[in-house]
């Protein structure tokens, strides 16, 4: 999560809530300069995995959410792995292997 709350921060998002606690959503609520809402859902997945995909029909239900809250949802999958052998855990304060390939926009209006 925080290599994404610092991509929101770069990107100039003022943070209205942050939710740390794991499989709850959104992680972040955040409004851009325009007072545009934006609820941010993080995935962390174990790598080989990959951190891109997500489970469609639980979107939808979100972006059901979100267009109720007249609020834009963005998507961001990260991957961890330890550098040893992907079978091995990852420990927090140890090296580890991460893709990140960025903020996705998720359309509410699609589907």
């Amino acid at each position: 999560m925080n290599h994404v709350g610092k991509e929101l921060e770069q990107r100039g998002f003022e943070f209205i809530a942050v939710n740390s606690k794991l499989k709850k959503h959104p992680q972040f609520v955040c409004m851009d300069k325009s007072k545009q809402y934006f609820f941010v859902i993080v995935k962390a997945v174990m790598l080989p995995d990959n951190p891109n995909n997500y489970d469609v029909i639980w979107m939808e239900s979100f972006k059901k959410h979100a267009r109720e809250k007249d609020a834009k949802v963005l998507y961001a999958g990260v991957g961890l792995g330890n550098p040893n052998g992907e079978d091995l855990p990852v420990y927090l304060n140890e090296e580890y292997l991460i893709e990140y390939n960025g903020i996705q926009v998720v359309e509410t209006n699609l589907n």
